[in-house]
C-alpha cells in the first residue's frame, strides 16, 4: 500500500538521502520544515517527515534493513536516523526557500554596500534606496549558491556604471569625557578597531577607531547618544 502511495506521489517527492558506501539511506520531508529542523527551530523530527519510515529506494517504496541502520547509524529508531540523515544530507531547495535565501543575500549586500561604500564626491554614504534602486537599475542577478560576501566586488563593478561608489575605511579620533569614558568603553570596541588608545590624566579616554567608511554617521549618532553630546569626533584620515 504505502509502495503505491509513494509511487503516486514520486515526482513530487522531497527526499534527503545519505550514502554510506554503496549503500542509500533515505527519508521524505517537508523541504522547508526540515531546513527549519536544521536550523534548529522549534520543530519536531515527526513534522518533518512525510512517512515516518527509512528507505533504502523511497521513490520505490524500499524500506532500508533495521540491522543496517543499527550498525550504521547506531539505531534503528526512525526518529533519530531521520535526524542525522537530515544534519548530514542534502536537502532540496524548493523555489519558495530559494527566493527566501537570494532576498537574504540581496539584503546582506545591500547592508555591505551601505556599511562599505560612499559618494566619491561626497564621501559620504548612499541611501539604502538609492542603492536598491542602482541594483534594479544594473539588473543584477543574486546568486543562492555564493555567499553575499563572494558576490560583492561583482556586484559593486555593476553598480559603477550606474552610481559612483567606492569602498572605503575611516579613523576617527574619540575623545570621550571621564564622566561617560568607563561607561563608554566597551561600546566603542564595538564600533570599529582601535588603533591607538590612551587614558588621559583626567580620567578621559582618547583613541584612534578605525570604522567602515560608509558608518560615520551612524557610529558618530551613537557616540553622542552615548556621551549625551560631550564626545569630540574628528575624520583623521580615509583610506581606500
Amino acid at each position: 500500500m504505502l509502495g503505491r502511495v509513494l509511487n503516486s506521489m514520486a515526482d513530487h517527492m522531497h527526499i534527503v538521502r545519505v550514502k554510506h558506501g554503496s549503500e542509500v539511506f533515505e527519508i521524505v520531508v517537508d523541504p522547508d520544515l526540515a531546513y527549519d529542523f536544521k536550523d534548529g527551530k522549534s520543530v519536531s523530527i515527526g513534522e518533518v517527515l512525510k512517512f515516518p519510515k527509512i528507505f533504502s529506494d523511497a521513490k520505490k517504496g524500499l524500506a532500508a534493513s533495521e540491522s543496517r541502520l543499527e550498525i550504521i547509524f547506531g539505531t534503528s529508531d526512525v526518529s533519530k536516523v531521520a535526524e542525522q540523515i537530515i544534519r548530514k544530507g542534502d536537502i532540496p531547495v524548493t523555489s519558495a526557500r530559494l527566493k527566501l535565501l537570494q532576498d537574504q543575500k540581496r539584503r546582506r549586500i545591500l547592508d555591505i554596500l551601505h556599511s562599505n561604500g560612499v559618494d566619491p564626491r561626497t564621501n559620504a554614504p548612499h541611501p539604502l534606496v538609492r542603492l536598491e534602486s542602482a541594483l534594479v537599475e544594473a539588473r543584477i542577478r543574486i546568486d543562492s549558491n555564493k555567499s553575499a560576501e563572494e558576490q560583492v566586488q561583482s556586484v559593486l563593478k555593476s553598480l559603477l556604471p550606474i552610481i559612483p561608489i567606492k569602498f572605503v575605511t575611516k579613523e576617527l579620533e574619540v575623545r570621550i569625557p571621564s564622566s561617560f569614558a568607563a561607561k563608554s568603553y566597551s561600546s566603542i570596541k564595538n564600533i570599529g578597531k582601535i588603533l591607538m588608545e590612551e587614558w588621559l590624566g583626567d580620567g578621559s579616554w582618547k583613541g584612534l577607531v578605525e570604522i567602515p567608511g560608509g558608518l560615520e554617521e551612524d557610529i558618530s549618532s551613537k557616540l553622542m547618544s552615548l556621551t549625551k553630546g560631550s564626545v569630540a569626533i574628528t575624520l583623521v584620515r580615509m583610506k581606500e
